[in-house]
């Protein structure tokens, strides 16, 4: 236990009864009673270390489905990149901060019982201090108490994965900065796996052959007097309007990892006839309705939770916000399939849309056929429908 923790601590249990925050010198005090009564961090040296190269989304770094060996400590670095991004084909821009200079950040995939230890980087070319809430990790305010950096900074945290599911991480400097650097693009996914691996309700094992993040997110871009989006020099400069149109909660753009188009055409996913796809969909802000036209989720864990028993053969499936789901789906059809926000409004009209492209052979025809071609309405054809009780 550190005097940093030793002082949060104290901290928070002072505001906790109405006192004022711990002078220093009081800090030191509650170092010496926080280390009599909590227990140390583990000794993890006796532990293997796997330093992961994380993958830009939607893609996914390599990993065990099911886990080798005991646990272990898990190493990833993590930089913190601001930069002006284009979200839509109309070359409409925006300041984004990012986790890894992706929107979202990269999926980080672990087991339960293994250690994360994330070294988050704030690059001196930065504007604006940043942090870290891991949903998955337990106490400091998920490490965001923990993780403040601020431009030329870096901090690492370690955490136990202790609950298996998939779950969010954003940042969370405190105030509007939090819901304002969460829809600027400050949010990822942490999956944690069970040590044997996906199992259905009967306890069987499930395994897939690809997996695909996406992250969706809704852009609040404000407009000018004539309805056009406005561009800004800086984040500083975007901030007062941008926080004017989050007020309304109606936003200017819905998208899939970052922009309108994002995993469309040249973009889309790509799989074939037979494989298992596992699709992982994070929300960290507001509610979405993923649906796979075509296709179903032929196992959910619609809340992200590996401990519950997943739901099966769902057509549309629930992210709430500040939350991930995972789904998989054997493809059994050729061709070329929409995965939307089933809100249509949002995928067609707003951008939360994503193709997955399928090779395959042959077409299943007792899947799906047509006994009759398009042509003329046949003559004599009764077009009225029988009304009864």
């Amino acid at each position: 236990m550190t005097l940093l923790h030793a002082s949060l601590l104290a901290s928070a249990l002072a505001l906790a009864i109405g006192a004022s925050a711990p002078a220093p010198a009081q800090a030191a005090d509650a170092l010496e009673l926080v280390n009599a009564t909590l227990d140390q961090a583990s000794d993890l040296a006796a532990l293997p270390r796997q330093q992961v190269t994380l993958k830009r989304p939607p893609f996914v770094h390599d990993h065990d489905q099911v886990a080798k060996g005991g646990p272990k400590v898990v190493q990833f670095t993590l930089p913190i990149v601001e930069k002006e991004i284009v979200i839509d084909d109309q070359g409409t821009t925006m300041h984004a901060m990012t986790f890894g200079g992706s929107i979202p950040g990269p999926l980080m995939v672990v087991h339960e019982g293994d250690y994360v230890e994330l070294t988050l980087v704030n690059p001196a070319s930065n504007s604006m201090p940043h942090n870290i809430d891991f949903h998955a990790a337990t106490g400091a305010m998920g490490g965001g108490d923990l993780t403040v950096v601020q431009p030329g900074e870096e901090v690492t945290l370690r955490w136990k994965a202790t609950r298996a599911g998939t779950f969010v991480y954003h940042c969370a400097p405190g105030g509007p900065m939090t819901p304002w650097h969460v829809v600027a693009g400050m949010h990822g996914t942490v999956m944690v796996l069970p040590r044997d691996g996906l199992k259905d309700g009967d306890g069987k094992p499930l395994r897939y052959d690809r997996a695909y993040y996406i992250g969706e997110t809704e852009f609040y871009i404000p407009r000018d007097a004539d309805g056009n989006f406005k561009s800004y020099a800086s984040h500083a400069e975007s901030l007062p309007d941008t926080l004017e149109a989050m007020r309304s909660l109606t936003p200017s753009h819905v998208v899939f990892n970052g922009a309108v188009g994002a995993l469309t055409g040249e973009n889309a996913l790509a799989s074939k006839v037979g494989e298992t796809v596992l699709f992982v969909h994070s929300q960290a802000n507001r509610d979405s309705r993923p649906h796979l036209i075509g296709g179903h989720g032929d196992y959910v864990w619609e809340e992200g939770k590996f401990a519950n028993a997943p739901l099966k053969d769902l057509e549309t499936w629930f992210v709430r916000g500040g939350s991930a789901a995972a789904a998989l789906y054997t493809f059994r059809q050729p061709g070329v399939y929409a995965y939307v926000n089933h809100n249509l409004i949002e995928a067609i009209l707003l951008g939360a849309a994503a193709h997955v492209k399928v090779e395959g052979d042959r077409w299943n025809h007792d899947l799906m056929t047509t006994p009759s071609a398009v042509g003329p309405i046949k003559p004599g054809t009764d077009l009225s429908l029988p009304v009864g009780r």
